[in-house]
């Protein structure tokens, strides 16, 4: 994962640096928006969808729009590609710039709990930050992920702020789902995996990346959904 992710930097180089411009803009003429996404974790979400040129993606949790912005821009950039936001609150809709929304993005406003009918079958991209508790965490690994095929890459943010997830929440029941599943996951958080953010650190002063926000943390852990146990 590091060496496909270091690829991607020095593929996507040009096209990421005019991103984290585009962002830096929309941050400070946006003084509402309260950015969730630290650098690095936002710049690989962008990564991944370039590579992978996904035709359906999904987005759990928008608040002000910060992760909207960033993975509009990977499927502008692709040329190719849905985005499906799903929240509670609809900040975004007054946020999100209207051409880079244009005709590659439906908002679902509601409780997912009762808007989940409208995930399109075909996700090829399914990033998740809304609610960090436990019971959260364990309706949509129940009722959620068995709507997304094997193999599908996956994002959940606000796992690692410290080197392991905190007991009683989100992040512990998906670091638990998946090690009963025998699948793997990646993190750039600073907490938890310092030399690989040290590593990818090292491949964006390479290139030229500079953050959109300055922050490191970068709690997000990516993986590829695991088969059903028994399959």
């Amino acid at each position: 994962m590091l060496d496909l992710i270091a690829d991607l930097y020095r593929t996507h180089a040009d096209d990421l640096a005019a991103v984290v411009a585009q962002q830096k803009t929309f941050l400070a003429g946006s003084p509402t928006v309260t950015p969730q996404l630290d650098d690095v974790e936002a710049e690989l979400t962008y990564l991944l969808l370039r590579h992978h040129r996904p035709a359906h993606v999904v987005e759990i949790g928008t608040y002000w729009g910060w992760s909207t912005t960033w993975l509009l821009s990977a499927l502008r950039d692709n040329g190719h590609g849905h985005l499906h936001s799903f929240d509670l609150v609809d900040h975004v809709r007054t946020t999100v710039p209207a051409a880079l929304a244009a005709d590659r993005w439906t908002f679902h406003h509601g409780d997912l709990r009762e808007t989940v009918d409208e995930v399109p079958p075909g996700t090829g991209y399914l990033f998740v930050d809304a609610d960090h508790g436990r019971r959260f965490g364990r309706w949509y690994l129940q009722n959620l992920f068995p709507r997304v095929a094997p193999g599908t890459p996956t994002s959940v943010h606000d796992v690692f702020h410290l080197r392991w997830a905190r007991p009683f929440t989100e992040g512990a029941e998906v670091l638990g789902w998946l090690r009963a599943r025998g699948a793997g996951w990646f993190t750039a958080a600073r907490p938890a995996a310092r030399a690989t953010l040290r590593a990818l650190d090292a491949v964006r002063a390479e290139v030229g990346i500079a953050g959109a926000r300055g922050t490191d943390r970068n709690p997000m852990i990516f993986f590829t959904m695991p088969p059903a146990r028994g399959r």
